[in-house]
């Protein structure tokens, strides 16, 4: 009976691959993270996410459970992703309005992904977005204005094109 209950705490375990750099201990349980991605120390992962590979998580950043990141994105302080969110590859979270080379905001704007919602390859998110739940980023679309629930955006600047069926 030991050994059954030392592989159940052991299957549910975040996966950290070997080549990850990851420094935080808020890692849930059953969260893979994989090869040449970096997790800040204060950054607080969800159970049951899947961080691919080639990602950037940093400080003060929360992502809920069963959170999907894909390849190439990169998440900054300031970014909140709710429980089952979708954030396709190379999508773009910026985190500053005024960006200048060696200036530092003490604060950043929140940007806040709702639950369920989905956003598709190469889509730029701007700071202080507020992307609705279940709503739908599709790819490509450059996110200047909140999102709302349900919606479907496309284009640059994204526009609501549809909504997603309930």
């Amino acid at each position: 009976m030991r050994d059954y209950d030392a592989f159940l705490k052991f299957a549910h375990r975040p996966f950290i691959h070997a080549l990850a750099d990851v420094h935080s201990q808020h890692i849930g349980q059953k969260t893979s993270i994989w090869q040449y991605s970096v997790v800040l120390a204060g950054a607080k992962i969800g159970d049951h996410c899947n961080i691919c590979a080639h990602t950037f998580i940093e400080n003060d950043v929360s992502i809920g459970n069963n959170v999907t990141i894909k390849s190439g994105v990169y998440v900054w302080d300031g970014i909140h992703l709710a429980d089952d969110v979708f954030v396709g590859p190379c999508v773009t979270f910026t985190n500053d309005k005024k960006p200048r080379s060696k200036q530092y905001s003490d604060e950043y704007p929140r940007t806040v992904v709702e639950k369920g919602a989905s956003i598709g390859a190469n889509a730029t998110i701007l700071p202080g977005i507020r992307i609705g739940q279940k709503a739908m980023v599709g790819a490509g679309a450059v996110v200047t204005k909140d999102v709302p629930d349900h919606a479907i955006v496309v284009g640059n600047p994204a526009y609501i094109q549809g909504y997603v069926e309930l």
